[in-house]
């Protein structure tokens, strides 16, 4: 589980372009917020990608919006959103922006609280600057590489959580009981908390950098632009996001999507790809 070692000078870039990315951010979400509300159906026009998920009209208003402002704040970097036809030029760019303009897209429409705006910059492909924001719940979570990990400017930190027995967890049942068992394969029987599924993965990889969900698992086919930016905050925080081989998330590969991976403390990793591994 090595960490990778950024440039100082990339670092600093890093940390010298958050505070326009930050306004950027805050920007696009009072773009979407007039089509959200709370309890109701949003008043956006929806309608179906190829594939069947929904998208609406804020999800397309909020990508071209960060499109145009965030290649003005970095314009070397290429561009690999939800909602944007992929281009392969992205593949050998040294810095990419990678973008979900509304994650929980059917939370959003559904008028459920738990919808972000994920944004990351990636250097080499190592995120340098990660924002997941939800603005209906006013929590703005942020980082950048080395510089540590904040919700609505205070520092946060991952749970120091080092077994099983007690955890905060989340995500799919089917991936929480392969836990369970492989846990009792090795001899233990874990009392869990089990946390209500969180409709937009970058909220959910940022609840456990701040402390507040110990373990998260993700089925498999989760995609760059859910989770690198979180990805980038759970790190300054003391985690990591990782598949079954307890390996780090890679991104910008040419085909960015992800098999079963774990969001967790770094103190909690092991004994959960251990149990995961013992399930079979």
């Amino acid at each position: 589980m090595a960490d990778t070692v950024l440039p100082a000078e990339t670092r600093a870039l890093a940390a010298s372009l958050l505070p326009r990315v930050r306004e950027t951010v805050r920007e696009a979400a009072a773009l979407a917020k007039p089509f959200f509300r709370e309890g109701a159906q949003t008043r956006a026009s929806v309608w179906s990608k190829a594939g069947g998920s929904p998208v609406t009209e804020a999800d397309v208003a909020v990508d071209t919006f960060l499109k145009v402002r965030l290649s003005e704040i970095e314009p070397r970097a290429a561009w690999l959103s939800e909602e944007t036809t992929d281009d392969p030029v992205r593949i050998d760019s040294e810095w990419v922006w990678i973008v979900d303009p509304i994650d929980g897209t059917r939370a959003f429409l559904s008028g459920h609280r738990d919808w972000s705006i994920a944004v990351a910059l990636l250097a080499k492909g190592e995120p340098v600057i990660g924002i997941v924001y939800g603005p209906a719940l006013g929590a703005f979570y942020e980082a950048t590489a080395g510089g540590g990990a904040s919700l609505n400017g205070s520092p946060i930190r991952a749970s120091d959580a080092t077994e099983l027995n007690g955890i905060r967890i989340t995500g799919p049942k089917p991936l929480q009981d392969r836990l369970v068992r492989g846990a009792m394969r090795l001899g233990n029987r874990p009392e869990l908390t089990r946390i209500e599924r969180i409709p937009s993965l970058a909220l959910r990889v940022a609840r456990i950098a701040e402390g507040v969900i110990d373990l998260g698992l993700i089925s498999a086919d989760s995609r760059d632009w859910d989770l690198a930016g979180a990805d980038l905050i759970l790190r300054e925080a003391g985690g990591m996001v990782c598949d079954l081989n307890g390996e780090p998330a890679r991104y910008n590969r040419p085909e960015p999507r992800h098999g079963e991976l774990i969001s967790a403390p770094l103190s909690l990793c092991e004994p959960a790809l251990a149990a995961l591994r013992a399930a079979g």
